[in-house]
């Protein structure tokens, strides 16, 4: 057999074999969870302003240092990008991407990050779901009836990052 037929009898025994070893896996692969439609989503509006962001991160960290708890507060525009991101002195690290993230996710999805924490405790939604944060502390920012972003907060437990983000999303009600 010829140097180049021996090769080509190699590189298909190498395809089959891979093709053997990937099918069972992929045939017991579970489809992906749709994530559930959130009661009464508002639609998207205008974005939020730097004047507003301010106002909320003002009530948010108000609540903060009021509670004890030092906390990361970030605010975005509908689409996600960052309006303002405020980090309390003392405040851990990890929190500024978190609370990044939690406003993200809050802003990308029509919802507040709480809803992901209740779907996975549920069983109804995959924990490492591809986009979302699954945990307490993001909330919408609603004005006018409509999306204008999202905060998220960071720096305490999720029912404490849910409670500051809460008070800096009213807000601007």
């Amino acid at each position: 057999m010829s140097r180049k037929a021996t090769l080509a009898l190699i590189a298909l025994i190498a395809l089959g074999g891979a093709a053997l070893v990937a099918g069972p896996a992929l045939a017991q692969t579970a489809p992906a969870a749709a994530v559930p439609a959130a009661p009464h989503a508002p639609p998207y509006g205008r974005a939020v302003t730097l004047a507003e962001a301010k106002t909320v991160v003002a009530a948010a960290e108000a609540e903060a240092r009021k509670q004890g708890w030092l906390m990361v507060i970030t605010v975005v525009e509908p689409n996600g990008a960052l309006v303002m991101s405020q980090k309390m002195d003392g405040a851990q690290y990890g929190s500024n991407d978190v609370a990044r993230r939690k406003a993200e996710t809050s802003a990308n999805f029509r919802r507040p990050t709480s809803y992901f924490q209740e779907a996975v405790k549920g069983g109804t939604l995959n924990a490492i779901f591809t986009g979302a944060l699954a945990i307490e502390g993001g909330e919408l920012l609603i004005i006018d009836g409509k999306i204008a972003g999202a905060i998220g907060a960071s720096g305490g437990s999720g029912a404490q990052d849910g409670l500051i983000a809460r008070a800096g999303a009213a807000a601007v009600k």
